[in-house]
């Protein structure tokens, strides 16, 4: 067996398990290896039954009575034993586990692990995990909890990776110079493999974990200095300085201290001889627009074009009206570039592009098609990052003859530890004011008791003219337990408690055509109701929307819900909130009452980042950079740190990473960034 062994080989794992293993992206040996535990569990102390602490732990029993199993209903038997020990004994159940019977024998020993419960004077455990005594391998030790797909248990991948690690931990190269281990503390990389997975102790643990955390963060690290390094070779275009006073007179409102920042900023980027590449980032209505408008007018006046790309269709028509408004009167040709555009449109808008009578072209992924050519593009502005990836800025920037400056705005909130490692390749400009005048939306968080009242308040909404967002977790029903799925849930309100409203749906699995007819009637007032999935998170303006719904609000991260709370308090309207969950747990319970507190868009991401780790922003984005494993921005801030001097001092050393013992260290930073291949060109 080595590292490219094919995990079908493995006793038990046909086609169908190794679909599911596929879709966790596990499909040999050295990807199972690099799946480490979102967890560990201690199972390694054993406890008598007499002395068992609260949470889940290890028992020596021996099977007192035969197991028996009873069928309750149809889809659910219960089998059930007696078991004891010198001190005490137990009941234990089993939920539809009737191969229980055969696998537990009397009078004979097994180690079970689970949560024993007291009822007066009787315990009970149900569910629990046993092997037999002496032949016990998830049992006295420290055990990995893996992320999981349908089809594949704990113990079945833990079996696998424990195989694997007994014969292939050593297989892997160590590519960290020998003195960077020494200088940082750093553990092998076999031993961290061993301990990350199986560690002999809490401590090794730790160890390993820091090792493998320190890695990622390092070659991370590196990473960004080479795109840095890169950039700051370049030679851009730079464009005339511009009294930015000619521009503000062409807004319809004062900009605020914030706005006026950004834009001092991006004037010296645009003036500087080296290519912009700044982020925006701002909470929801904190005035991007304007921003980039701003860029458009800077390119305009140094003579170039300009093309600004959204998400979605109806995101990039909006822009195109709001910035030809806004741009015309100064003399600013504005185009529209967009897939559902009649051939004829196309034709035109492309030769009007390459013939430099369109000087600003807003559009979708249309902008990127092979027949789209620009008689001299200088600027290019992304908006919603967390949509495009890193390839496609590329793909756009290419079709410059000159690199052109690029600007990227973004709508999420990103603590800044955090922006600066995902967007490394960036300069990071934050507009951390609102604009005069915008309300905060009013949050509340409801029971499943409050339902009908709720309905009431839709009802009164839709009856002075307003619009409602509905949101749910899951588009049909049966995607899990007790969710409110779009389909499902759309067809009951339309058919029995809002007959005479107008409600639609929209879900991720429509066609893109129908997501936007549907998009577009809400915009445009034609449905009084929008069911839908969080596809809505980064839609279209709509300032008749004043109220939006949370169905199992719960299931969603704080910078999500905050970012589906942003769709509404955007007219002149009181707007409101209302987060649904009946889930009683107490840090639940916590985490949705901070929300309702503040609509502080960068404190709820510094919250979401301290309890859920980087997923929320890892998870949405598409942005090239390699999604870490082992590292936790929560908890690894020092660690980040310690990475970054690390990567600092190789580099210093050795800029261009030739020297022997760097070259593994070269390589593997190319594998990580495989998406931007010409890192280090």
């Amino acid at each position: 067996m080595d590292l490219s062994t094919s995990l079908q080989t493995f006793p038990g794992i046909g086609p169908v398990k190794a679909k599911a293993l596929a879709r966790l992206g596990l499909e040999n040996v050295g990807d199972l290896l690099r799946w480490y535990p979102r967890d560990h569990e201690d199972r390694s102390q054993i406890y008598s039954l007499a002395e068992t602490p609260e949470e889940p732990c290890c028992v020596l029993a021996m099977v007192a009575e035969t197991p028996r199993t009873s069928y309750i209903r149809k889809g659910l038997s219960l089998t059930k034993c007696r078991i004891v020990d010198g001190a005490a004994q137990a009941e234990v159940t089993f939920f539809n586990q009737d191969y229980v019977r055969e696998s537990l024998r009397r009078g004979e020993s097994y180690i079970f692990y689970g949560r024993v419960e007291r009822f007066g004077n009787q315990k009970k455990l149900t569910n629990p995990v046993f092997e037999p005594e002496g032949k016990a391998r998830f049992t006295g030790r420290i055990m990995p909890v893996y992320p999981l797909t349908a089809g594949i248990s704990n113990n079945r991948l833990a079996g696998m990776v424990l195989r694997c690690v007994e014969e292939c931990a050593g297989l892997f190269p160590d590519e960290l110079p020998p003195g960077l281990r020494q200088s940082y503390t750093l553990a092998s990389e076999e031993y961290a493999i061993q301990n990350i997975h199986f560690p002999k102790d809490w401590e090794a643990l730790e160890l390993a974990r820091r090792r493998l955390a320190f890695e990622e963060l390092f070659i991370l690290s590196c990473g960004m200095a080479f795109l840095r390094k890169r950039r700051g070779a370049v030679e851009g275009r730079r464009f005339p300085q511009r009294e930015p006073g000619d521009f503000l007179k062409l807004l319809p409102f004062s900009p605020t201290g914030a706005q006026r920042r950004a834009m001092e900023e991006i004037a010296a980027d645009l003036t500087s001889g080296r290519p912009m590449n700044r982020l925006v980032q701002g909470d929801v209505g904190s005035g991007k627009t304007a921003v980039a408008a701003f860029g458009a007018w800077l390119a305009h006046e140094g003579g170039v074009q300009c093309a600004m790309m959204a998400p979605t269709e109806i995101l990039a028509r909006q822009h195109y009206e709001t910035l030809s408004a806004l741009l015309e009167p100064a003399g600013i040709r504005v185009g529209l570039l967009v897939g559902s555009l009649k051939p004829s449109e196309k034709k035109a808008v492309h030769q009007a592009l390459a013939r430099g009578e369109i000087d600003l072209a807003v559009g979708t992924h249309a902008l990127l098609s092979a027949g789209v050519a620009y008689q001299d593009l200088g600027l290019v502005i992304t908006d919603e990052q967390h949509r495009f990836g890193v390839g496609q800025r590329s793909a756009l920037s290419a079709k410059a003859e000159i690199p052109p400056h690029v600007l990227v705005m973004s709508a999420t909130p990103i603590p800044r530890t955090l922006a600066l490692l995902i967007y490394g390749d960036l300069d990071v400009t934050v507009l951390d004011e609102l604009p005069p005048g915008r309300t905060p939306v009013e949050t509340y968080l409801v029971g499943e008791d409050k339902r009908q009242r709720m309905y009431g308040f839709v009802r009164k909404h839709v009856m002075e003219g307003r619009q409602v967002y509905i949101i749910c977790p899951a588009v049909e029903e049966g995607e899990g337990m007790d969710l409110k799925a779009v389909t499902a849930y759309a067809k009951d309100l339309q058919e029995r408690v809002f007959p005479d409203l107008r409600v639609g749906f929209v879900h991720g699995k429509l066609k893109s055509g129908e997501k936007e007819a549907v998009m577009s009637a809400f915009s445009g007032g034609t449905l009084d109701v929008l069911v839908s999935t969080t596809v809505v998170e980064v839609g279209v303006d709509v300032p008749n929307a004043t109220l939006m719904i949370i169905e199992n609000a719960d299931r969603f991260g704080l910078s999500q819900l905050h970012q589906l709370r942003g769709r509404v308090g955007r007219g002149k309207w009181q707007s409101t909130c209302v987060l649904v969950s009946s889930n009683r747990a107490p840090e639940t319970r916590e985490r949705m009452k901070y929300f309702c507190s503040t609509t502080d868009g960068f404190k709820i991401a510094e919250k979401d980042l301290e309890l859920r780790g980087p997923g929320d922003f890892f998870g949405a984005r598409q942005h090239g950079l390699p999604t870490l494993k082992a590292a936790d921005f929560a908890g690894d801030t020092r660690l980040l740190k310690e990475a970054q001097q690390a990567a600092g001092e190789v580099l210093d050393a050795d800029p261009g990473l030739e020297k022997p013992e760097n070259r593994p260290l070269k390589e593997k930073i190319r594998r990580l960034f495989a998406e931007d291949g010409d890192i280090f060109n």
